[in-house]
């Protein structure tokens, strides 16, 4: 394995479209929400063990998550735990792991990751990302990985590319856009030069410090500020200080709609990024009745086409529903239609407001 090779997964989300089952103290990047014996970020972790060495695998995560991680990742090194002290988005996240690697190895050549994504052809990403990184190796490019769109989804980013090749399979990024209606999706489809945004990206440190220094200035310099403290028994305290003056802001926003060097490899791999109970409904076996089921003791009546989660010591008893998704867990029960599985995030805000934190 290319000791120069390192990744970054990304862990600190709190999952709140994945609510009632994702809680803040337990979101689900720690959950087994398929039922496959290992949970989100262990599968993760175990894509990247097949091509990158366990001591060059680093977790950002927030302060609250790191003992869930060190227990579900016993294998990672406790220092390869970096703990943001606040959510910041995923600028201030990678641009934490990019400084640090700067210091620790100038070469470094960096994959950074959601935790919580599925992907169901390890071999297949596996081969996706070393395409990746023998390009940024070689070439002083920011690379993401686009998703071969197979339906019009308006939960996904959509990343436009120029047709033509400047690599094995790489193309360069012509437009970003964010999460359109269904009538753009089905044009984007249709046009056949747009992927989905999986938000993995793939570049060298010294690179995308570059990118930070030109489009986001103020970050660059209260990173840059500490960079000796990297490493060091100072660099808690250095991150406490960073953290406050750093903008609220995603890598796409921050940089990668801004730099003229990013590039995109298609891909198909069997990615879902499973933010949503309709995805999980997508990837689930369902029933002969369409239905996704988790939970030993769900009967169906009737009821057609639902995503059910519910404990496996509880009876539940579903008839006449269809396009529901349907989520009983020892406090809450949720009960929405499919179609409004968007709107998640938004009943979870409204239960905050009416009811505080307690079901949060």
């Amino acid at each position: 394995m290319d000791k120069n090779n390192y990744v970054a997964i990304m862990a600190g989300g709190i999952g709140s479209r994945f609510w009632p089952l994702s809680r803040t103290d337990f979101p689900k990047q720690f959950l087994d929400i398929l039922n496959t014996g290992r949970t989100l970020i262990q599968a993760t972790f175990d894509r990247f063990t097949l091509f990158v060495p366990t001591e060059n695998i680093y977790v950002v995560t927030t302060n609250q998550y790191k003992e869930i991680v060190a227990e579900q990742l016993p294998h990672i090194p406790v220092e390869n735990i970096l703990c943001e002290p606040s959510r910041k988005n995923t600028a201030a996240c990678i641009a934490y792991i990019s400084y640090k690697l700067l210091q620790l190895n100038p070469e470094a050549n960096l994959i950074c990751a959601p935790a919580d994504h599925i992907i169901l052809d390890p071999g297949g990403f596996k081969a996706t990302c070393l395409q990746a990184l023998h390009f940024t190796n070689n070439i002083k490019a920011l690379v993401t990985l686009g998703i071969k769109p197979t339906h019009p989804n308006t939960g996904y980013g959509y990343i436009q590319y120029d047709q033509q090749q400047v690599g094995e399979n790489v193309f360069k990024v012509k437009t970003f856009t964010e999460k359109p209606d269904r009538d753009l999706a089905k044009t984007f489809i249709s046009s056949g030069d747009f992927l989905w945004n999986a938000g993995i990206f793939v570049w060298q440190v010294k690179n995308i410090v570059h990118a930070f220094e030109k489009f986001l200035p103020e970050m660059h310099d209260v990173f840059d500020a500490e960079k000796t403290s990297f490493s060091s028994a100072d660099e808690k305290d250095a991150i406490e200080r960073i953290y406050p003056q750093c903008v609220n802001i995603s890598i796409d926003y921050g940089i990668m709609e801004k730099a003229d060097n990013v590039y995109i490899i298609p891909s198909s791999f069997g990615w879902s990024d499973l933010g949503t109970w309709a995805s999980a409904y997508e990837n689930f076996e369902k029933d002969y009745l369409d239905n996704a089921v988790s939970g030993e003791n769900v009967i169906i009546i009737d009821a057609t086409k639902n995503m059910v989660h519910a404990d496996n010591k509880k009876l539940v008893l579903i008839q006449g529903a269809d396009d529901f998704i349907i989520v009983d867990t020892e406090d809450v029960l949720l009960i929405c239609k499919k179609d409004k599985e968007q709107e998640i995030k938004e009943y979870v805000a409204e239960v905050k407001r009416n009811k505080g934190d307690k079901f949060i």
